[in-house]
């Protein structure tokens, strides 16, 4: 990976592309900066408009799909710190990244799903994207969804 690469330009090199900022689905706004960190809202796996899947992993979703899920959370994820600072070169470094898997009571591979959104950062931001994480199983998540992403990064 080039160090005079943009994060756009990795994630294209991936056929991947930001998206515009999600819009929220109740009263927040989609990231906050305070001193040199931004904090996301909750990301789901929406694209342009809509939800890439519904239901619970372990069921109705399958692993693979949830990685992609949490993919499609990363890049909304990122939309929303773009929003806030206007260029992704500005990224220091993902500090923290906390990610929430709707699934059953049986299904204990929630760090493989959060793997999904783990991986992009990495391949988005280089060593810079290296950050801590937690996958949580959760009941139910906004929607139906099947995960959700939040992100805490350091910021120029």
């Amino acid at each position: 990976m080039s160090d005079a690469s943009t994060p756009e330009e990795r994630l294209a090199a991936l056929d991947l592309a930001v998206p515009e900022v999600a819009t929220p689905v109740a009263s927040y706004v989609p990231a906050v900066r305070s001193g040199d960190h931004v904090f996301t809202s909750g990301q789901l796996p929406m694209r342009y408009g809509e939800l890439l899947l519904t239901g619970k992993v372990g069921a109705q979703v399958g692993l693979e799909e949830a990685q992609r899920c949490a993919q499609q959370c990363a890049l909304n994820a990122i939309a929303a710190v773009r929003s806030v600072i206007g260029d992704l070169t500005r990224v220091r470094r993902v500090v923290k990244v906390v990610v929430f898997v709707a699934s059953t009571p049986d299904f204990t591979g929630q760090p493989q799903v959060a793997n999904g959104a783990s991986e992009l950062f990495g391949q988005a931001f280089g060593d810079a994207g290296v950050h801590a994480r937690s996958a949580v199983g959760v009941p139910v998540l906004p929607l139906d969804a099947p995960v959700e992403v939040e992100l805490v990064v350091e910021v120029d």
